[in-house]
């Protein structure tokens, strides 16, 4: 197996608001208004919505609910850029869980949830390259 991402599925009780939430923080989907899953193009991967029960169903999982140890990440390439972020998130309706702060790890960062509850954490990582495509690089 190569070592990348393709697509990213995030499980959604309502898929018609949390495409709302997505395009009010500017994302774009090509996908009509109608359809079953939504797709964005994120760089070189996918995030997609889908109904909670058919990911899980299509899964083979049981459907559970609370948080399910993932969370994505955003990063950019200032400390202001994570604050203007976090405040656009929470303008489109996210839930501020961390407010941007300094980190343990030396960069600054904070997180919010999606009206799903899907954890997004915005940060700027001064020890990696992040390239004008929002493409991150683990060199330094």
């Amino acid at each position: 197996m190569q070592q990348f991402v393709s697509v990213v599925t995030l499980g959604v009780a309502d898929l018609v608001r949390a495409r709302r939430f997505y395009e009010a923080l500017g994302w774009q989907s090509a996908c009509p208004a109608d359809s079953d899953v939504v797709f964005f193009q994120c760089g070189g991967s996918v995030l997609s919505l889908w109904s909670r029960e058919s990911l899980a169903q299509d899964s083979g999982v049981a459907l559970a609910g609370g948080f399910g140890g993932v969370t994505l990440a955003h990063n950019v390439a200032s400390p202001a850029e994570v604050d203007a972020v976090i405040a656009e998130a929470s303008g489109a309706g996210a839930t501020v869980t961390r407010e941007p702060a300094e980190t343990f790890w030396g960069g600054y960062s904070g997180v919010f949830l999606d009206p799903d509850g899907h954890p997004w954490e915005v940060a700027h990582n001064p020890h990696w390259s992040l390239r004008p495509d929002g493409a991150v690089s683990l060199q330094g």
